[in-house]
């Protein structure tokens, strides 16, 4: 009796999967919006489930180490290795192909630079302050100079968690870096300790009128309220997008994001591509030194490079009249962090080595260069990268996705859809639930500081004591064979102007003693 119970019970579970497999199969064959599951019902379902899990598969057993994009598997490695203080060195000699097309070297020095036994690196292998001074040309009531190179990108409150961008303000107060806010406004989450450059765009979030445009005494009290805002960044396009302003996914919008933002929940947030407080670069150079004199802070600006006419007007008038950006942020059009549009992404603004040497050189043509600190930002969290984006005439360097991957990004690129699975992306609670920023931050800042200890060691190779003393002869990128492989200098058709340095103690001094005006 118990057999036949039994076997008439297996027969009732079969038939509810054929009765739902008919049900699948005959909607399959009704509808018409699906070609495949149209035409071949049920198993066609098979093809759209294998699609969405093609770039794990790709990721983790089909691409070689070199092989991916944005980042490698090698490049991951090292910064999820540098971020845990593991391991991060490889063995048995480099698998890159040495000779391709645009593979770059760094020119050691036959005898490296010597630190002595009181040399602020022999006490400190990762300190590594920037050699300018924000807003010290343009005698800014509160200069700054940052005491890293590296620091983090703007990535807003809304693209990121809220823990995402908490473990990344506690990180870098670890490491003595700064906290770029990213367009979406100064959140609770950006005000653990860690220095805060404010950046704005199109939409000012933050310090937003009620038409939707500037509000100055909106920014001037944000700056009194917050003193560890050290700089503000006005954003005229970003390198996955320019020309198109920001974007967040309705879904990624929750009561707080609208809240700081100023906007409602649940609808897309689209930022115009152009701003209302300027039209024009006068007009630019004009707001520009309005929040100056209102804040007292540094200001800059950032943007991904095309066209360069507008950039000489904004020179000739820099020289002209002493006034302008303390500082410019340089996008490469191979950044970004967020939604952009794949004709966009991909086409849209040049990658950092061609946008950041046209400008750098005309403004070093224009002999304004030494008045500005540059920064770049595009796939430079890497110490040989920055080498050459130091001898190319870089002072500091921005990293987004890097940071974003030192404190756990897998870069499963669904950074758009607010499913991140590891939580940096994403305003999901539950996925969120993975982020410790106690853990997270320290993360973040051991990857700064194996990276600025990683970065001192080559520039001592090079048989420098600060990256600031690069030179476009310093590095060499393939062009084809060695005979015809060529230094900085002579691809990009510049020489970089020399920092005022003095030594790195009297960096140490300036920053921690007091001992130059300049602090």
């Amino acid at each position: 009796m118990d057999s036949i119970l039994s076997f008439l019970s297996d027969i009732s579970w079969w038939l509810w999967i054929i009765i739902v497999l008919a049900i699948v199969a005959l909607r399959d064959i009704l509808q018409r919006k699906h070609t495949i599951s149209h035409n071949f019902p049920v198993i066609g379902h098979l093809r759209y489930w294998f699609e969405s899990i093609g770039p794990e598969i790709r990721q983790y057993f089909v691409a070689n180490n070199r092989e991916e994009l944005p980042f490698n598997r090698i490049e991951r490695s090292w910064i999820y290795a540098s971020a845990k203080k593991e391991n991060n060195y490889e063995g048995f000699g480099t698998d890159r192909d040495i000779y391709a097309h645009q593979h770059m070297f760094v020119n050691n020095a036959m005898m490296p630079y010597q630190v002595e036994e009181n040399h602020p690196n022999s006490i400190d292998k990762t300190f590594l302050p920037c050699a300018k001074v924000m807003g010290e040309f343009n005698k800014r009531k509160k200069p700054y100079r940052p005491a890293s190179v590296i620091n983090v990108s703007a990535m807003s409150f809304g693209s990121l968690s809220a823990k995402a961008v908490e473990s990344l303000n506690k990180g870098v107060k670890m490491a003595d870096a700064y906290h770029n806010t990213g367009e979406g406004g100064l959140s609770p989450y950006h005000s653990h300790g860690g220095d805060v450059v404010f950046h704005f765009g199109t939409g000012y979030f933050g310090v937003r009128a009620k038409g939707g445009g500037f509000s100055m005494e909106k920014m001037v009290k944000l700056v009194e309220d917050n003193p560890f805002i050290r700089a503000i960044e006005v954003k005229l396009s970003q390198g996955a997008k320019p020309g198109k302003g920001g974007v967040l996914p309705g879904a990624k919008i929750t009561k707080e994001i609208a809240e700081i933002r100023g906007v409602e929940i649940g609808k897309d947030v689209l930022s115009p591509p152009n701003h209302k407080a300027f039209s024009n670069v006068p007009e630019l150079v004009d707001f520009v030194e309005a929040i100056a004199e209102k804040t007292g802070l540094p200001v800059g600006i950032k943007a991904a490079i095309g066209k360069l006419e507008q950039w000489e007007e904004l020179a000739d008038i820099m020289k002209a009249t002493g006034k302008g950006p303390d500082f410019i942020t340089v996008d490469g059009g191979e950044g970004g962090t967020g939604a952009a549009p794949p004709s966009f992404a991909d086409h849209v603004s040049l990658p950092w080595v061609y946008g950041f040497g046209d400008l750098y050189k005309l403004f070093k043509d224009k002999g304004i260069s030494e008045r500005i600190v540059f920064i770049g930002s595009g796939k430079l969290g890497f110490p040989a990268k920055a080498a050459m984006a130091f001898a190319m005439g870089a002072d500091c360097i921005n990293v987004a996705r890097e940071a974003m991957m030192s404190i756990g990004c897998i870069q499963a690129q669904v950074c758009h859809t607010n499913h991140c699975p590891s939580g940096v992306a994403t305003q999901n609670k539950w996925l969120q639930n993975g982020i410790d920023p106690t853990l997270k931050s320290a993360r973040l800042a051991q990857y700064f500081k194996t990276f600025r200890k990683e970065f001192v060691e080559i520039t001592h190779a090079a048989g420098y004591e600060h990256p600031c003393q690069f030179t476009m002869d310093d590095i060499e990128v393939n062009v084809d064979d060695h005979n015809l492989s060529k230094e900085l200098r002579t691809t990009y058709q510049y020489e970089k102007t020399p920092v005022p340095f003095k030594s790195m103690q009297n960096l140490k001094d300036c920053i921690y003693l007091g001992g130059c005006k300049d602090h």
